[in-house]
Formats: structure tokens, C-alpha cells, sequence
């Protein structure tokens, strides 16, 4: 089997391809994987195993290219295009105008779609991704609690207006329903609540700006420091599901190699680390403790805030940077959503856990706990070193 990976160099896209090419599910399933990105990258930089099978390629662009010049580039690019089996779409394109966003993410998921629907007579499955904004955690105060709650199930119905024509989710999807009505292949999607690590930077990267905020309290305060959560009250006891790369692309690729779920059209699946939920109040001293930390309470009298603690010490991280020689530009990337911190670490505040029945009802058993789904991006971070692998 071949896999196409699209948007293959975010936090999920990187993800699918690191799991196929370590050979998941088993040996010998993949024969090929092509990872598709829009800017060029190098191989290098990417982390990925040094493998024959991997086809990287940069400089697609679904955006600002024809439907008849993308199907010339992808088949001029990509040899063997016509024996992909698999299509893994991860590809988004952020824009603070909703209108924008929609417009933007139905055209690109549009060409892809049509364009390898064409070139690749052994398609057999189409996975989508989408997120955990179809129950409106993007709306905080303003989600429907009335008829949208958790334990968030996939059956729960769509948001109302106008908060429906705003999410570019249910226009991909009610496309990608259409199109594929007459079709061979199967489709599905699946909807994570990221948490993940991704070597180049990406807009939504909260592991590596966490592991950068507690790597600087660690050389600042010193090994065995308390670390107040950086966050409020509410959001220390709210419950969610992590939701780390790895174990959604895990989770994906099993749905669509498993029959009867490969077979079948439009299903979705929440995808987690774990069935159980959690809350700060149980993960922050784990997460800590990866830093030699001791993971406290928020801290009442003098709340912390992560962005705003790495730029009250950005001298003190560039002095990092050269100490350790970690690379420069992850600590003050202008990629990196603003505000983004905040949101996750404050803002969301409310429970928003997932039923994690319908996945684990294909026969997918794997769960992981904070250390392992953290503590694997933190590993990485030090590996491609953006934060160090020990102090001085």
C-alpha cells in the first residue's frame, strides 16, 4: 500500500508519516508514503527516519494553483501517484476572517481531494481531519451548552447559526459527502484535541511552547523549583482528553486498513490518548516533573501566564540558546497563534471531554498516559534542539 500525506509537515501531518515509516501498524504494510508541504523543507530538519520509501515533497500549493496545474504537478512530482491507496488530509490554512478560513479550506480540500480521485485508479480510503471546534470549544462562553455537552459523541448535532457557516469543518465535509456518494473508496474523519510537537514551527504548537517556558523556569529557578500552573481556578479541575499526534495518527491509520470502518463513508471518531479524561490538576506535576520540577497550584497572589513569562525573560533564553546551543526563533516565532497559550492554559475552562467508545469499538486497544504523550514531544524537542537535554 502507498499513503499520500497532505499539510505533511504540521503537527498531525508529521505525525501520519513518522507512524508510517516506523512501520505502523506492522511490517511491511506501507510500500511508499508521500509527504506533501507547501513550503520547502528539508528532510533533515523533519526528523523522520532515513528511509527509502519517503517521498518528500515541497512547493504544493493548493491554494494558488489550478485544478488542471495541480494534477500536472502532483503526477510530475510524484511517481507512482497512481498506486496510492491512501489519503491521509491534514492540510489547513488558518485565517483570522471566518469567511476567509471556509473559503480558503473548501478549496483546498476540494483540489486535493479531485485531483488524487483522478490520478490514482488504487484509492481506496480518504481521511479528513478536523478538530474538536465541531462542539464549539472555540466559542468558550458562547458554545450551545444546551444541546452540545460532555461527554462530547460524535452523533451530537452540528452548531447553530451563525456559528455554523463560520467553521470551515461542515463545508469540507458536506463537499467530501457529495463528491464521494458515487465512489469506490471509503472516507472518514477524525477529530483530536491536539496536543503534539512538530520540529519546524507551526501556529497552534502547544507542547513546544510549554516545553519552552518550563525548560527557562527550570535554568532560572533551579532543579526542584515549584512551578505554579499557568492558568486559573476553573481551568486547573476542568477535563478533556489529550489528544497527542501520535496516537491520532495511530488511530486513524487502523480506521482506514480496518474493515468494516475502511469500507465505509463519512463516519467520525473522536481520537484521544486515553478513554479516561483528565484535568491540570492531575497532568501539570507529571509535566514538570519531565524538567525536574515540582508542579504546583496556579499561583493565586501572582498568576503566571507562559507567553508573557518567556518574553520577561527572553534575555535569559537567548543566553539558553547559546549555552546549549539550541536553535534560535522557537521561543518568539511570529507562527505561533497569539494568544495561543492563553486560550488552552486559561480560557478553556470548562469540561470538554470526549466518549471515547466509537474508536475503541474498532478494536483499537492503545492508550498512553501524560509522561508518555508529553513526554514524547518534549523528547523530541531536545533531540532537534529547541530545548536542552539537561542544565547547568
Amino acid at each position: 500500500m502507498a499513503a499520500l500525506v497532505f499539510g505533511a509537515t504540521g503537527i498531525s501531518g508529521w505525525a501520519f508519516v513518522n507512524e508510517i515509516l516506523n512501520q505502523y501498524p506492522s511490517q511491511g504494510t506501507w510500500d511508499k508514503v508521500h509527504a506533501l508541504a507547501n513550503r520547502p523543507i528539508s528532510r533533515e530538519t523533519l526528523l523522520w527516519p532515513d528511509d527509502a520509501r519517503l517521498n518528500l515533497v515541497s512547493g504544493i500549493d493548493l491554494l494558488g494553483s489550478t485544478q488542471e496545474e495541480l494534477e500536472a504537478g502532483l503526477k510530475d512530482m510524484i511517481p507512482g501517484i497512481e498506486k496510492v491507496t491512501h489519503v491521509f488530509y491534514l492540510a489547513y490554512k488558518s485565517s483570522l476572517d471566518p469567511a476567509a478560513e471556509v473559503h480558503e479550506n473548501l478549496t483546498m480540500v476540494k483540489q486535493a481531494i479531485t485531483a488524487m480521485d483522478i490520478l490514482s485508479p488504487s484509492l481506496e480510503f480518504v481521511l479528513l481531519q478536523t478538530g474538536c471546534k465541531h462542539y464549539g470549544a472555540h466559542l468558550l462562553g458562547n458554545r450551545p451548552k444546551d444541546i452540545i455537552y460532555p461527554p462530547l459523541r460524535e452523533s451530537m448535532p452540528r452548531l447553530p447559526s451563525p456559528y455554523h457557516d463560520q467553521l470551515f469543518y461542515y463545508a469540507q465535509l458536506d463537499w467530501l459527502t457529495s463528491y464521494a456518494a458515487s465512489k469506490n473508496w471509503g472516507w472518514g474523519e477524525t477529530r483530536p484535541d491536539i496536543v503534539g510537537y512538530v520540529p519546524n514551527q507551526n501556529v497552534h504548537g502547544i507542547a513546544t511552547s510549554v516545553g519552552i517556558f518550563l525548560s527557562l523556569f527550570r535554568e532560572i529557578h533551579g532543579e526542584g523549583a515549584e512551578c505554579p500552573f499557568p492558568g486559573n481556578a476553573k481551568s486547573w479541575v476542568a477535563l478533556s482528553n489529550d489528544s497527542s499526534a501520535d496516537i491520532c495518527a495511530r488511530q486513524g491509520i487502523h480506521v482506514s486498513l480496518t474493515k468494516p470502518w475502511s469500507q465505509q463513508k463519512g463516519e467520525a471518531y473522536n481520537v484521544a490518548d486515553s478513554r479516561t479524561p483528565s484535568s491540570w490538576q492531575e497532568k501539570w506535576p507529571l509535566i514538570c516533573s519531565y524538567f525536574g520540577l515540582k508542579g504546583i497550584e496556579f499561583g493565586q497572589e501572582k498568576p503566571i501566564e507562559i507567553r508573557a513569562f518567556i518574553k520577561e525573560n527572553f534575555g535569559a533564553w537567548e543566553a539558553m540558546e547559546k549555552k546549549y546551543g539550541l536553535q534560535s526563533g522557537h521561543a518568539d516565532s511570529h507562527i505561533t497563534l497569539p494568544g495561543m497559550e492563553f486560550i488552552f492554559m486559561t480560557l478553556f475552562d470548562f469540561d470538554r471531554h470526549y466518549d471515547m467508545t466509537k474508536i475503541y469499538d474498532t478494536g483499537f486497544s492503545e492508550e498512553r498516559g501524560t509522561l508518555q504523550a508529553w513526554g514524547g514531544s518534549f523528547d523530541r524537542m531536545r533531540k532537534a534542539k529547541i530545548i536542552p537535554t539537561s542544565f547547568s
